[in-house]
Protein backbone atom coordinates (compact mmCIF):
# COMPACT_ATOMS: atom_id res chain seq x y z
CA UNK A 1 0.00 0.00 0.00
CA UNK A 2 1.28 3.40 -0.66
CA UNK A 3 1.66 5.49 1.90
CA UNK A 4 -0.15 8.57 2.74
CA UNK A 5 2.62 10.57 3.45
CA UNK A 6 6.49 10.51 2.89
CA UNK A 7 9.27 12.63 3.39
CA UNK A 8 12.43 12.01 1.71
CA UNK A 9 15.60 13.23 2.51
CA UNK A 10 14.11 16.92 3.74
CA UNK A 11 16.57 19.49 4.72
CA UNK A 12 15.58 22.76 6.12
CA UNK A 13 18.30 25.42 6.54
CA UNK A 14 18.26 28.89 8.49
CA UNK A 15 20.84 31.32 8.36
CA UNK A 16 24.05 29.86 10.39
CA UNK A 17 21.97 26.73 11.33
CA UNK A 18 20.85 23.51 9.91
CA UNK A 19 17.37 22.72 12.08
CA UNK A 20 16.77 19.40 9.95
CA UNK A 21 19.27 17.02 8.16
CA UNK A 22 18.11 14.95 5.52
CA UNK A 23 15.16 12.98 7.25
CA UNK A 24 13.23 10.41 5.81
CA UNK A 25 9.79 9.04 6.60
CA UNK A 26 6.63 7.04 4.98
CA UNK A 27 3.58 7.03 7.01
CA UNK A 28 0.20 4.59 6.73
CA UNK A 29 -2.86 5.66 5.65
CA UNK A 30 -5.22 5.96 8.30
CA UNK A 31 -2.32 5.29 11.09
CA UNK A 32 -1.36 7.51 14.14
CA UNK A 33 1.97 8.63 14.18
CA UNK A 34 4.19 10.89 16.92
CA UNK A 35 7.30 12.58 15.65
CA UNK A 36 8.65 12.85 19.42
CA UNK A 37 11.88 14.71 21.07
CA UNK A 38 13.40 17.55 22.77
CA UNK A 39 12.74 20.96 22.29
CA UNK A 40 15.24 21.89 18.83
CA UNK A 41 15.28 18.62 17.95
CA UNK A 42 13.41 19.83 14.45
CA UNK A 43 9.75 18.27 15.01
CA UNK A 44 8.09 21.25 14.49
CA UNK A 45 10.10 22.47 11.41
CA UNK A 46 8.99 18.90 10.27
CA UNK A 47 5.64 19.52 10.43
CA UNK A 48 5.50 23.34 9.27
CA UNK A 49 7.28 21.51 6.14
CA UNK A 50 4.62 19.11 5.96
CA UNK A 51 1.89 21.52 6.31
CA UNK A 52 3.52 24.18 3.54
CA UNK A 53 4.11 27.35 5.94
CA UNK A 54 7.85 26.54 5.06
CA UNK A 55 9.40 25.31 2.44
CA UNK A 56 12.38 23.11 2.71
CA UNK A 57 15.71 23.79 1.01
CA UNK A 58 15.79 20.14 0.04
CA UNK A 59 14.18 17.39 -0.28
CA UNK A 60 10.36 16.50 -0.50
CA UNK A 61 7.78 16.29 0.77
CA UNK A 62 5.03 13.57 -1.11
CA UNK A 63 1.42 13.40 -0.35
CA UNK A 64 -0.62 10.79 -1.73
CA UNK A 65 2.76 9.31 -3.62
CA UNK A 66 2.47 13.72 -5.27
CA UNK A 67 5.49 15.94 -4.22
CA UNK A 68 3.74 19.32 -3.25
CA UNK A 69 6.84 21.26 -1.93
CA UNK A 70 5.55 24.05 -3.52
CA UNK A 71 1.91 23.76 -2.91
CA UNK A 72 0.65 26.86 -0.71
CA UNK A 73 -0.77 25.23 2.88
CA UNK A 74 -4.82 25.82 1.61
CA UNK A 75 -3.47 23.86 -1.56
CA UNK A 76 -2.46 20.29 0.41
CA UNK A 77 -5.25 18.49 1.90
CA UNK A 78 -3.88 18.80 5.54
CA UNK A 79 -5.19 20.48 8.29
CA UNK A 80 -3.50 21.39 11.15
CA UNK A 81 -4.33 21.63 15.19
CA UNK A 82 -1.89 24.38 16.57
CA UNK A 83 -1.07 24.34 20.38
CA UNK A 84 -3.03 27.85 21.21
CA UNK A 85 -5.78 26.03 19.41
CA UNK A 86 -6.25 29.63 17.61
CA UNK A 87 -10.20 29.88 17.77
CA UNK A 88 -11.85 32.87 17.00
CA UNK A 89 -13.16 34.49 20.44
CA UNK A 90 -16.15 36.32 18.56
CA UNK A 91 -17.63 33.26 16.96
CA UNK A 92 -19.09 30.47 18.64
CA UNK A 93 -17.95 26.86 18.58
CA UNK A 94 -20.11 25.91 15.47
CA UNK A 95 -18.96 29.03 13.87
CA UNK A 96 -15.49 28.33 14.66
CA UNK A 97 -15.79 24.95 13.31
CA UNK A 98 -18.03 25.93 9.85
CA UNK A 99 -15.55 28.70 9.23
CA UNK A 100 -13.08 26.41 7.08
CA UNK A 101 -15.90 25.01 5.20
CA UNK A 102 -17.19 28.41 4.19
CA UNK A 103 -13.12 29.70 3.11
CA UNK A 104 -13.67 26.99 1.07
CA UNK A 105 -17.08 27.67 -0.21
CA UNK A 106 -19.18 24.34 1.26
CA UNK A 107 -22.10 26.14 2.28
CA UNK A 108 -24.17 22.78 2.31
CA UNK A 109 -22.63 21.32 5.15
CA UNK A 110 -25.07 21.02 8.28
CA UNK A 111 -25.51 17.64 8.45
CA UNK A 112 -21.24 17.35 8.19
CA UNK A 113 -21.08 19.97 10.91
CA UNK A 114 -23.68 18.07 13.21
CA UNK A 115 -21.90 14.96 12.64
CA UNK A 116 -18.37 16.15 13.90
CA UNK A 117 -19.55 17.82 16.71
CA UNK A 118 -21.16 14.95 18.24
CA UNK A 119 -18.42 12.84 17.19
CA UNK A 120 -16.15 15.60 19.88
CA UNK A 121 -18.59 15.59 22.21
CA UNK A 122 -19.47 18.85 21.66
CA UNK A 123 -22.90 18.32 21.36
CA UNK A 124 -25.47 21.15 23.45
CA UNK A 125 -22.44 23.40 23.37
CA UNK A 126 -22.29 24.25 19.98
CA UNK A 127 -23.68 27.78 20.42
CA UNK A 128 -20.42 28.72 23.00
CA UNK A 129 -17.96 31.49 22.56
CA UNK A 130 -14.49 29.96 23.12
CA UNK A 131 -14.32 31.85 26.60
CA UNK A 132 -17.03 29.91 27.48
CA UNK A 133 -16.04 26.71 27.26
CA UNK A 134 -13.21 24.44 29.34
CA UNK A 135 -9.76 23.84 27.99
CA UNK A 136 -10.60 20.37 26.53
CA UNK A 137 -13.54 21.83 24.90
CA UNK A 138 -11.91 24.32 23.50
CA UNK A 139 -9.48 22.01 22.21
CA UNK A 140 -12.04 19.41 20.71
CA UNK A 141 -13.46 22.84 18.95
CA UNK A 142 -9.96 22.75 17.29
CA UNK A 143 -10.11 19.16 16.65
CA UNK A 144 -13.38 19.84 15.05
CA UNK A 145 -12.54 22.77 13.17
CA UNK A 146 -9.89 20.15 11.29
CA UNK A 147 -12.02 17.09 11.31
CA UNK A 148 -15.05 18.68 9.30
CA UNK A 149 -12.24 19.47 6.46
CA UNK A 150 -11.98 15.38 6.08
CA UNK A 151 -7.89 16.12 5.05
CA UNK A 152 -5.58 13.46 4.17
CA UNK A 153 -3.46 14.14 7.41
CA UNK A 154 -4.11 15.69 10.54
CA UNK A 155 -1.25 17.36 11.47
CA UNK A 156 -1.57 17.94 15.26
CA UNK A 157 1.09 20.28 17.19
CA UNK A 158 1.47 20.00 20.59
CA UNK A 159 -2.00 19.73 20.96
CA UNK A 160 -2.33 19.04 24.88
CA UNK A 161 0.02 21.06 25.95
CA UNK A 162 -2.22 23.71 27.16
CA UNK A 163 -3.80 21.11 29.62
CA UNK A 164 -3.58 20.08 33.46
CA UNK A 165 -2.05 15.94 33.82
CA UNK A 166 -5.60 14.82 34.57
CA UNK A 167 -7.58 16.40 31.46
CA UNK A 168 -4.71 15.50 29.18
CA UNK A 169 -4.80 11.93 30.46
CA UNK A 170 -8.24 11.67 29.41
CA UNK A 171 -7.83 13.73 26.30
CA UNK A 172 -5.15 11.02 25.27
CA UNK A 173 -7.84 8.26 25.11
CA UNK A 174 -10.75 10.37 23.37
CA UNK A 175 -8.10 11.71 21.09
CA UNK A 176 -7.15 8.22 19.93
CA UNK A 177 -10.17 6.77 19.77
CA UNK A 178 -11.09 9.51 17.67
CA UNK A 179 -8.31 8.58 15.24
CA UNK A 180 -10.06 5.15 15.25
CA UNK A 181 -13.10 6.19 14.09
CA UNK A 182 -12.47 8.82 11.72
CA UNK A 183 -9.21 6.51 10.20
CA UNK A 184 -7.80 10.01 8.88
CA UNK A 185 -3.94 9.48 9.25
CA UNK A 186 -2.74 11.69 12.61
CA UNK A 187 0.47 13.03 12.60
CA UNK A 188 1.37 14.42 16.33
CA UNK A 189 4.39 16.32 16.99
CA UNK A 190 5.11 16.07 21.03
CA UNK A 191 7.94 16.30 23.68
CA UNK A 192 6.05 13.82 26.18
CA UNK A 193 7.09 10.70 26.38
CA UNK A 194 4.30 9.26 27.47
CA UNK A 195 1.60 10.78 25.02
CA UNK A 196 3.47 9.44 22.46
CA UNK A 197 4.11 5.70 23.69
CA UNK A 198 0.22 5.54 24.86
CA UNK A 199 -1.16 7.23 21.27
CA UNK A 200 1.01 5.92 18.48
CA UNK A 201 0.57 2.68 16.05
CA UNK A 202 4.59 3.95 14.76
CA UNK A 203 6.53 7.02 16.67
CA UNK A 204 9.98 8.78 15.39
CA UNK A 205 12.16 9.89 17.66
CA UNK A 206 14.65 12.92 16.88
CA UNK A 207 17.32 14.78 17.90
CA UNK A 208 19.48 17.99 16.70
CA UNK A 209 17.47 17.56 13.65
CA UNK A 210 18.00 14.03 12.80
CA UNK A 211 15.47 11.01 13.13
CA UNK A 212 17.36 7.82 15.86
CA UNK A 213 14.70 5.42 15.67
CA UNK A 214 11.66 4.60 13.65
CA UNK A 215 9.22 1.95 15.67
CA UNK A 216 6.03 0.65 17.16
CA UNK A 217 5.85 2.24 21.01
CA UNK A 218 6.97 -1.08 22.06
CA UNK A 219 10.23 -1.44 19.87
CA UNK A 220 11.80 1.99 20.70
CA UNK A 221 10.75 1.65 24.45
CA UNK A 222 12.24 -2.08 24.79
CA UNK A 223 14.72 -2.29 21.95
CA UNK A 224 16.46 1.31 21.56
CA UNK A 225 18.84 1.44 18.57
CA UNK A 226 20.97 4.00 20.80
CA UNK A 227 21.09 5.39 24.57
CA UNK A 228 19.56 8.83 23.91
CA UNK A 229 16.60 7.04 22.55
CA UNK A 230 16.38 4.53 25.63
CA UNK A 231 17.17 7.82 27.77
CA UNK A 232 14.44 10.02 25.96
CA UNK A 233 11.49 7.12 25.97
CA UNK A 234 12.37 6.96 30.55
CA UNK A 235 14.62 6.36 33.07
CA UNK A 236 17.24 3.73 32.29
CA UNK A 237 20.13 2.63 35.07
CA UNK A 238 23.59 2.36 33.15
CA UNK A 239 25.53 -0.98 35.65
CA UNK A 240 28.46 -2.90 34.20
CA UNK A 241 27.28 -1.81 30.47
CA UNK A 242 24.01 -2.46 29.94
CA UNK A 243 20.78 -0.39 30.46
CA UNK A 244 17.78 -1.48 32.94
CA UNK A 245 14.60 -0.01 33.27
CA UNK A 246 13.86 1.10 37.18
CA UNK A 247 10.35 -1.14 36.60
CA UNK A 248 12.57 -4.05 35.69
CA UNK A 249 14.92 -3.43 38.66
CA UNK A 250 14.75 -5.77 41.90
CA UNK A 251 16.00 -4.84 45.16
CA UNK A 252 16.32 -7.77 47.76
CA UNK A 253 18.09 -8.35 50.70
CA UNK A 254 19.83 -10.98 50.19
CA UNK A 255 22.32 -11.94 46.90
CA UNK A 256 20.03 -13.24 43.77
CA UNK A 257 20.77 -16.74 41.73
CA UNK A 258 18.59 -18.54 39.33
CA UNK A 259 19.71 -16.83 36.45
CA UNK A 260 19.57 -13.45 37.80
CA UNK A 261 22.00 -10.85 37.94
CA UNK A 262 23.04 -9.10 41.12
CA UNK A 263 25.34 -6.63 42.57
CA UNK A 264 25.46 -5.26 46.07
CA UNK A 265 24.48 -1.55 46.76
CA UNK A 266 23.96 0.68 49.06
CA UNK A 267 20.12 2.17 50.06
CA UNK A 268 20.85 6.05 49.55
CA UNK A 269 17.35 7.47 48.86
CA UNK A 270 13.54 5.85 49.21
CA UNK A 271 10.74 8.30 47.66
CA UNK A 272 7.07 7.20 48.17
CA UNK A 273 5.09 8.40 44.47
CA UNK A 274 1.45 6.96 45.56
CA UNK A 275 1.83 3.85 43.53
CA UNK A 276 5.33 2.47 44.29
CA UNK A 277 8.26 3.72 46.29
CA UNK A 278 11.48 4.92 43.99
CA UNK A 279 14.30 3.35 46.04
CA UNK A 280 17.64 4.62 44.58
CA UNK A 281 21.00 2.86 45.55
CA UNK A 282 24.53 2.91 44.74
CA UNK A 283 26.95 0.50 43.55
CA UNK A 284 30.88 -0.21 45.26
CA UNK A 285 31.97 0.91 41.88
CA UNK A 286 29.94 4.39 41.90
CA UNK A 287 27.47 3.72 39.59
CA UNK A 288 23.93 4.81 40.78
CA UNK A 289 20.47 2.37 39.94
CA UNK A 290 16.72 3.36 41.24
CA UNK A 291 14.27 0.90 41.55
CA UNK A 292 10.17 0.86 41.73
CA UNK A 293 9.07 -1.19 44.90
CA UNK A 294 5.82 -2.04 45.10
CA UNK A 295 3.78 -1.40 48.35
CA UNK A 296 3.11 -4.77 49.47
CA UNK A 297 7.03 -5.62 49.80
CA UNK A 298 9.55 -4.72 52.30
CA UNK A 299 10.30 -0.80 53.09
CA UNK A 300 14.10 -0.04 52.31
CA UNK A 301 15.81 2.42 54.40
CA UNK A 302 18.75 4.40 53.18
CA UNK A 303 21.95 3.18 54.91
CA UNK A 304 20.71 -0.23 54.19
CA UNK A 305 23.17 -2.84 52.34
CA UNK A 306 20.70 -4.16 49.84
CA UNK A 307 21.74 -6.21 46.49
CA UNK A 308 19.96 -4.66 42.77
CA UNK A 309 19.47 -7.38 40.62
CA UNK A 310 17.56 -8.05 37.12
CA UNK A 311 16.30 -10.91 34.74
CA UNK A 312 19.13 -10.47 31.64
CA UNK A 313 15.96 -10.30 29.27
CA UNK A 314 15.20 -6.89 30.30
CA UNK A 315 18.49 -5.67 29.34
CA UNK A 316 18.83 -3.07 27.29
CA UNK A 317 21.68 -3.34 24.98
CA UNK A 318 22.83 -0.47 22.56
CA UNK A 319 25.86 0.52 20.57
Amino acid sequence: MEPILEVRDLAKDYPGQRALGGISLSIPQGSFFSLLGPSGCGKTTTLRLIAGFEEPTSGEVRIKGQVVNHCKPYERNVSTVFQSYALFPHLSARGNIEFGLKRHGITDSAARVAEVIKLVGLWGKEGRKPAQLSGGERQRVALARSLVLTPDVLLLDEPLAALDPKLRKQMRAELKAMQRRVGITFLLVTHDQEEALSMSDQLAVMNEGRIEQVGTPEDVYFRPCTRFVAGFLGAVNWIDGVGIRPEATRIAREAQNHGAKSFPALVTDSVFLGDCFQVVVRLATGEEAVAQVQHSSDVFQPGESVHICWNPADEILVA
